[in-house]
Parts: structure tokens; sequence; C-alpha cells
């Protein structure tokens, strides 16, 4: 068995930006693992906000044992980017060296499609409406913000878009003070729920404070290590593959989650349709999927999942899986 893995970047339809800055790429690591001829791949974004980093994320990979099995890789690294590129990998190749589904290997219930929200990044007021307009026509959207000053960009996405549900993620950007203020504004709005109003390690006050709206994890929850420091805090957990560190983790998150009484939601990071094909198995039956990521793209990969009125398609044999 042979492990390799490869840098590539992707084109993004427009820039990307978030509070903690913009991007114009996508830029992913590749997984590929050889074993008989058969070559399963999985693919990870670094995020410099849990200290990765392409280089990092690929030594880590590249030092791993030729031969490791998927139980070994969950004590040979800790959940993160490449243990879910060697992860995911592991379960493409095992399905196709068994000719059988993912959704057979794993005795789920085939999966069907899942309407997606879409996000649309940070921006002035006036620009995030236009933003909302031209995408009003889609029955979910996610609003990036996580600044003081994010009333008029609440209010000028509803003028946009008037009868799509809306969702907000504050990417750890709020205090509480900031928080409680917004907080009855969006229920005023129809919001959904808001992500990580407060940074993780420092949102203790979620437990004392108001929650008018559903609250969601999402750099506050990993995997299931993370589960016990938010209860009292959240209502639901933000599932990425990127930090449970792969599949079969993801898979034991939801199922641990669940169990506890959180909501689920299913995100990602920016990446093509080889990093959302696993995501979709862990998406279903989810409160909320955010697996928009290939419709960010101004070019994906072959044989990309399929995104139609629906939602986001189970992926092809082809792709992964």
């Amino acid at each position: 068995m042979s492990i390799t893995v490869t840098p590539q970047a992707f084109r993004l339809a427009e820039a990307f930006v978030i509070s903690r800055g913009a991007r114009t790429e996508a830029k992913v690591l590749t997984a590929r693992i050889e074993r008989g001829g058969i070559v399963g791949r999985g693919e990870c974004v670094p995020y410099a906000r849990y200290g990765e980093s392409m280089e990092s994320v690929t030594a880590q990979i590249e030092a791993l044992p030729v031969g490791i099995s998927r139980t070994e890789l969950q004590e040979a690294l800790p959940a993160g980017a490449a243990r879910n590129a060697v992860d995911c990998a592991l379960w493409d190749l095992e399905a196709k060296a068994a000719g059988k589904r993912i959704w057979t290997l794993l005795d789920l219930p085939a999966p069907i499609a899942m309407i997606t929200a879409y996000t649309l990044s940070l921006g002035e007021p006036e620009a995030m409406q236009m933003a909302a307009a031209k995408h009003a026509h889609r029955p979910l959207l996610k609003i990036k913000l996580g600044t003081p000053d994010d009333m008029a960009r609440l209010e000028a996405v509803r003028r946009g878009a008037p009868k799509s549900r809306i969702i907000v993620d504050a990417n750890e950007g709020w205090s509480a003070e900031v928080y409680s203020e917004l907080a009855p504004h969006m229920v005023r709005l129809g919001v959904d729920l808001v992500e990580q109003p407060m940074p993780a390690g420092a949102d203790d006050m979620l437990g004392e404070i108001a929650r008018p709206l559903p609250v969601c994890a999402d750099e506050s929850c990993h995997d299931r290590a993370s589960l016990p420091a938010l209860k009292g805090k959240y209502d639901m957990v933000n599932i990425k593959l990127d930090k449970t560190g792969g599949l079969t983790e993801a898979l034991a998150l939801r199922t641990a989650a669940l169990a506890e009484g959180y909501g689920l939601m299913v995100g990602c990071m920016v990446g093509s349709s080889l990093a959302m094909a696993p995501a979709v198995l862990v998406a279903q039956g989810a409160a909320v999927v955010d697996l928009d990521g290939p419709l960010l793209l101004a070019e994906d990969r072959a044989d990309p999942l399929a995104y139609d009125v629906d939602g986001v398609h189970p992926p092809a044999a082809a792709l992964w899986g």
C-alpha cells in the first residue's frame, strides 16, 4: 500500500470573505492511497485557526506507516485535517475494493439529496443585500458576520431575500454583549440559528444569558471529546470532517450528539466535491446542511456532486465511496 499527498488549488467564483480574512482560491490537500491497483482518495483543508498549514498536514500524512489501518489511524493522528484526508481515502479504498457503495459497507440507508445552505460573504450592507437578492431563489442562506456593526447587514440580507430561511455564522466575532443585543433582532428577522457567536474557550457566558434562538457550536466542537464542555451553552453542534478527523469520528460524533439531545448541523470548509462527498452521509437527517463548497468554486473535480432544486445529491462512485 502507498500513501501520497498532493496540494491543489481550485479558483473561487468570487472572493470569499469572513471576519478573519478573504481568499480567492480553495487550497486543499488530496490524499491518495493505492493498494493492489485500487485507489482511494480523500481531501482536507488545513486551517490556520487550528495551527494547521499545508506543510504541517503534509508532513503528518507522509509520516504515517505504510499499510496503516483505519483503526490504527484514529490513534496515530489527532482529530484534524490530516486524519480526515487519510480516513476518507481509506473508506473510499475499502468501498472500491469491495465493489460496494460506502453506505452499504456502513449498513446505512442509501442517502438522498439534502437542501444545503448557500453562504454569503461578509461585506458592506449594500453588497450583502445585492448578493442576497441574487440568491433569493435559494431556500437557505448562510450569512457570514462577526463584527460589532452587523445589525445593518442582517436587515440588508433580509430585504434582499425576504422568503429564504437564514442562518448566521459569527465566526467567534461577537462578545456576549453584542450577541445579546443582536439576538432579539435575529428572532424578529426570522433567523433559524446562530453559529459560534463567541470565541471558543471564552463562551461560558452562553450558559448564563438568554438564548432566544438556537446557538450552534462550531469552533467549540471538534469531536466527541468536545461534548462535555458544551453542556448548557449550545443547542446544536456543527460537524465538519476536517475538525473530527474523518468520516469515522464524524459518524461517532453524530451518534453521541444526538444521544445527548443536540441538534445537528453538518458543515464544511471551502473545498471541492471530494471533500463534501463523505459529509453527505453524515448530513442525512441533519437539521441544517451546509455543504456548499463546490457552489462557491469556479472549477471543481471530475465527476462532481450534483446540486439542484432538491439540494446536494450523494456522490457518484467515480468521485468517492
